[in-house]
């Protein structure tokens, strides 16, 4: 079975073994009763076995839907709010006084030097301090006035090039309020990309920090002409002398004492209606230079309807930790459907995040351990990256610990995939790993791209809460699917939400046809009121991506191949970018041979690579610094960093490591990688060479090593 496949091994005598499994089973036996009782598991188990999604008809290619939303889409939250300023002003009079946006006070910072001689800034930090549902309204409505005396017009774009923090969601209410088109970039995209999506979309204004606006804005502002007003969040920079004549910077602050002064008689003459432009999203695509997803007010609300209604019990009493950038649609909406419920949003940073992360000072606390949130999105990078530091961790415990946390492990996957709970494992093996996202979390979210079973299943066991998988785009509003929290299978991305409808269209050169048997499989078209209104100002492509069918019905074609089980559950199988011919005619999918590779201790991170014009598969893999240091000094190779990875020697040893667990996952022969490129720097945002949801970017690190693509083909390297 897969739970099996999954198993930790430990080196327990046999005959103790026996005894333990013995006293485990006496225990099981003990407890089932009350436990199926007093725990309403009972119904879980029921639900977790109900179909979630049928066929709207009997035809192959059928449009699937939730079955909570067979005869009708939901679209809307709460009636009659139809816009996303109505949805904020429904939530601030329900909530009123309660906290809703936390920011940590930074109490000191300093520079920490490293043996290497690096400098490495540290901070300690204080409390949470919240701002009220009232406070956020009022600031918002008086952000938005003081735009609208800098000369902003309503359907107009204003750009939001920012951190994720308090701030971006006031700036972004107050551009919903007046009817702003928000154009949202990420603070990591590289000066080409900022410059082209300002330019684009023409703005005169930017919203930043005082740390962007130093770094990277003050290189590109003289390549942006119609840029006119500068707003930092975060008070006045110290220098700022360098910015071209007829650009004025102005805070934040001092905008919203002008909208807090301003006339406002004339009060909003342009609310929204549903189908104007609430963001325009460019996406750090993985494929050439970004593109600005148009979204509505209509389509981000029919959006949070669905996702909201994946929570179950979302209320006042959930504290959501928002760390991954706002102008990505998984934080967006995880924070818009926090807003629209009552939640408390606490801000961090991935920097900042836990006790251990890179800028936290030694002995005081990260942002979970001090809010201790029971809500969180995460991509799966950081996902892998938490499960590779604990069995890091559990590699360096003593035998005995060793052995008890991994029969611990073993017993409770046993008892998750049967639908049972672990209250004795949870409170005295998992405590202490749960403790690391601060000890409350209730569920995980997991979006952005694809999250392994195995890391699925260790976060399950280890922080002892459902990761609810995510699937979609920036193209559906972020909507798509997520998985029932009760749903503890592996590698499927669950039913379609209550918004939105899929279908799968046959792809004949993959060979993949909704006809096929067991299951359907196709090409993932997403149909509903989150599908979003195109591509900004490239019309060519908006009619290549979205059709119209004869109901009126607006679909998205993904690009994404799928499969639906007999649930009505969705799995994600294939990519129709990531096929490659090989030249003797074999398929191979780069994202199945990454998937099967990426989760080995020793690969931090991979990319396939193929040509048509050969008959093998390459590879450039990122390599774990500790464990492959560790396999260098089993072979008696000796040298720095660099030349462990570029040495031939070591790169024949990854490659063993990589058949054997591809032969474990079962790849075909012409799958495996022939040839590598070990590279001892990793892929960050930074780089350019991964998005920042951490997915590959082919084009960008095929060009960055095509010397190595070269040798590894054989071809003359000058």
């Amino acid at each position: 079975s897969q739970a099996a496949k999954m198993k930790l091994k430990h080196n327990i005598n046999p005959v103790l073994l026996q005894i333990i499994n013995f006293i485990v089973l006496l225990y099981s036996l003990v407890t089932y009763i009350p436990w199926y009782i007093l725990s309403g598991s009972k119904q879980a188990i029921a639900k977790a076995k109900q179909v979630k999604a049928r066929p709207v008809n009997n035809k192959p290619g059928g449009a699937y839907r939730s079955v909570n939303s067979l005869h009708c889409l939901a679209s809307v939250l709460y009636p009659g709010c139809d816009t996303l300023d109505k949805v904020f002003k429904y939530a601030k009079t329900k909530y009123k006084d309660k906290k809703l946006l936390g920011t940590r006070e930074i109490l000191k910072e300093e520079d920490e030097i490293q043996p290497s001689g690096k400098v490495f800034k540290k901070v300690i930090l204080g409390k949470y301090t919240w701002l009220s549902y009232e406070d956020v309204y009022i600031k918002a409505v008086n952000f938005g006035n003081g735009l609208a005396v800098l000369g902003q017009q309503p359907k107009t774009n204003i750009a939001i090039f920012c951190e994720t923090r308090a701030e971006w969601m006031i700036a972004a209410q107050a551009c919903f309020m007046c009817n702003y088109q928000l154009v949202t970039l990420y603070a990591t995209l590289g000066g080409p990309a900022i410059v082209h999506g300002l330019n684009e979309t023409e703005v005169t204004t930017i919203i930043t920090s005082k740390e962007l606006m130093q770094t990277k804005l003050k290189e590109i502002v003289s390549q942006v002409p119609l840029l006119r007003h500068i707003i930092t969040v975060d008070g006045k920079p110290t220098t700022w002398s360098e910015f071209p004549k007829g650009v004025i910077v102005h805070t934040m602050a001092s905008v919203q004492a002008m909208g807090a002064k301003a006339d406002t008689g004339n009060k909003h003459p342009s609310r929204p209606v549903p189908s104007d432009i609430a963001v325009i999203m460019y996406t750090s695509g993985s494929t050439g230079i970004p593109k600005g997803v148009m979204i509505s007010h209509c389509n981000i609300i029919a959006g949070i309807t669905g996702m909201a209604e994946r929570i179950p019990n979302l209320g006042e009493k959930d504290i959501y930790i928002g760390y991954l950038p706002l102008a990505h649609v998984l934080e967006l909406s995880a924070e818009l459907v926090c807003l629209s419920h009552g939640c408390r949003i606490g801000y961090s940073s991935p920097q900042t995040l836990a006790d251990q992360s890179s800028k936290i000072k030694k002995g005081s606390k990260g942002d979970v351990t001090t809010l201790k949130p029971t809500l969180m999105a995460a991509v799966p990078e950081i996902m892998d990256r938490i499960y590779k530091n604990v069995m890091n961790k559990v590699n360096e415990m003593t035998s005995f610990q060793r052995n008890l946390f991994i029969l611990a492990y073993n017993y409770k996957m046993e008892q998750i995939s049967k639908g049972y709970t672990t209250p004795l494992c949870d409170s005295l093996i998992f405590r202490k790993v749960r403790m690391l996202l601060g000890g409350k979390i209730r569920v995980l979210l997991c979006g952005g791209a694809p999250l392994s079973a195995a890391t699925q299943r260790f976060m399950n066991i280890c922080f002892c809460c459902p990761v609810g998988q995510g699937y979609g785009l920036t193209e559906s509003a972020g909507a798509g699917t997520i998985t029932e929290v009760w749903d503890y299978t592996t590698g499927r991305v669950g039913a379609p939400l209550v918004c939105c409808e899929i279908k799968l269209m046959n792809w004949e050169e993959g060979g993949y046809y909704n006809t096929d048997k067991p299951y359907p499989r196709g090409e993932i078209l997403i149909g509903g009121q989150n599908v979003t209104v195109g591509y900004y100002k490239n019309e060519a492509r908006t009619r290549k991506d979205f059709t119209v069918d004869e109901n009126g019905q607006r679909w998205l074609h993904t690009g994404d191949i799928g499969e639906f089980h007999h649930d009505g559950c969705l799995k994600i199988i294939d990519r129709k970018k990531d096929l490659v011919k090989l030249q003797a005619g074999e398929y191979v999918s780069l994202g199945k041979v990454e998937a099967a590779l990426k989760n080995l201790p020793l690969v931090d991170n991979i990319c396939a690579y193929a040509s048509s014009f050969h008959s093998y598969v390459i590879g450039f893999v990122v390599p774990n610094q500790k464990e492959l240091a560790e396999l260098a000094r089993k072979k008696g190779f000796k040298g720095t960093w660099e030349e462990i990875c570029n040495s031939p020697e070591m790169e024949k040893e990854v490659l063993k490591v990589l058949a054997e667990a591809a032969m474990a996952a079962n790849l075909e022969k012409f799958e495996i990688p022939v040839k590598i490129r070990l590279s001892p720097d990793p892929w960050t945002p930074e780089t350019g060479l991964v998005t920042d949801a951490f997915k590959l970017k082919r084009k960008e690190l095929t060009a960055f090593y095509q010397t190595d693509i070269d040798r590894m083909y054989g071809k003359n390297v000058k």
